[in-house]
């Protein structure tokens, strides 16, 4: 279907977005759309805002902890010493009974 088949377009205007590394994308939107506050960039995927002074900052990733390293957060080796000792107890009284 052509543009004269589908009738007049909306009016539209074009928004300024900026990234954090500075990148600017132009979408356009029809002049009664709701702009949005953010709009992922086309060239590096970061986040843009409407303020090119002040955009929104990177996304801050966390790496992937072991479970291991979950229960170091919440334990101290005293901690796990004494988790320890006691399971080794009951095995050797299970043992011994």
């Amino acid at each position: 279907m052509g543009e004269s088949e589908r009738g007049e377009s909306a009016p539209r205007q074009r928004v300024s977005y900026w990234c954090a590394n500075g990148h600017e994308s132009r979408p356009s939107f029809a002049l009664e759309a709701e702009k949005p506050e953010s709009w992922d960039c086309p060239r590096c995927g970061l986040p843009a805002g409407l303020d090119e002074q002040a955009p929104p900052k990177a996304p801050r990733n966390e790496p992937y902890k072991t479970h291991l390293a979950y229960v170091k957060e919440r334990r101290s080796d005293a901690d796990g010493e004494a988790i320890l000792a006691e399971a080794l107890a009951k095995l050797r009284a299970r043992r011994e009974g």
